[in-house]
């Protein structure tokens, strides 16, 4: 399909003036439920779609390509117990918003034992269906149709590490969420953050681009208002019992389909957080050699 210069003028137009409607600053919500039921029936249209790799989430699929061995990464230099082969052994983390188990699958992998909720129900049916294939991956994960909050009540301060890949940009109550991760998890535990930065830029790429023009993700499936700006995320972390040890930049290439790191934070971003406890106030300006990384890496191999 082509575009003519008109009809992409008109296009910056419409986002000249959506970003003079879009109000700067995030509403306060009263709400107790950090789950916003717009959102979820966009992702319910597509539940059926999530292990389609050159479909609607082929993005998702290659984001585990950079996502998955910082989580590994970052978890192995905090410990020097691992094991080969299974190096998130005796590991239990907590996917929020984990969708068709894009990213508990490769967790589940490394050797961590994980639990994957959504609140949309279509996902976890799809999500149960596809682990069931590997018998390995079926005594590792465990998803629930549930809501975080639901989780809060059953399972104070349980986890070791929470994970919430490309989700606070849909939540309902960002602070709400955040103050549910506290809870849930474990002092000292890690909390893993990727999500768009809310910039011009992320408004142009994000929406009109990747949404309107190129397809890369259905239309409406992001929100600009909502994306959540690092500043505004390290804040509502710190105010609940968090200390932000790394902040990276994300960038998506459309035409090679890969994702790689970048200082800048201006689009996505990924971020590693550490729940005040012994660890995160013994160590906090601990920063592991480069070196312990690496061997880290090398012994835990690649992801597939």
């Amino acid at each position: 399909q082509y575009f003519s210069g008109h009809e992409i003028l008109g296009w910056f137009n419409d986002i000249q003036l959506s970003l003079f409607r879009l109000t700067v600053k995030r509403p306060f919500s009263t709400s107790h439920s950090s789950v916003d039921s717009k959102e979820m029936k966009k992702f319910q249209l597509l539940a059926h779609k999530w292990w389609d790799e050159e479909g609607e989430y082929a993005a998702l699929h290659s984001m585990n390509d950079i996502r998955v061995p910082f989580i590994r990464d970052t978890l192995l230099s905090m410990s020097s117990n691992y094991h080969l082969g299974n190096p998130l052994s005796g590991i239990k983390i907590l996917d929020v918003g984990c969708g068709g188990g894009l990213l508990s699958e490769p967790l589940g992998r490394l050797g961590a034992s994980v639990t994957g909720i959504d609140p949309v129900e279509d996902n976890i049916r799809t999500a149960d269906r596809h682990k069931s294939f590997d018998p390995v991956l079926a005594k590792r994960i465990q998803y629930k149709s549930s809501s975080l909050e639901e989780i809060v009540e059953e399972s104070m301060e349980t986890f070791d590490v929470i994970v919430a890949s490309e989700v606070v940009e849909h939540v309902a109550d960002l602070e709400t969420f955040i103050k549910c991760c506290s809870q849930v998890l474990k002092p000292e535990g890690s909390l893993f953050i990727t999500t768009i930065n809310k910039t011009q830029l992320s408004y142009v790429l994000g929406i009109v681009v990747a949404e309107k023009i190129m397809g890369i993700v259905p239309e409406r499936t992001h929100e600009w208002e909502k994306f959540v700006p690092p500043e505004e995320l390290k804040r509502l972390l710190e105010s609940n019992g968090f200390t932000v040890k790394t902040v990276n930049g994300m960038l998506y290439n459309p035409l090679s389909g890969s994702w790689s790191w970048m200082e800048s934070t201006s689009l996505n971003y990924a971020v590693h957080a550490v729940k005040s406890g012994a660890w995160g106030q013994s160590h906090a300006t601990d920063t592991p050699p480069e070196t312990d990384i690496q061997q880290h890496s090398a012994r835990a191999g690649t992801v597939p």
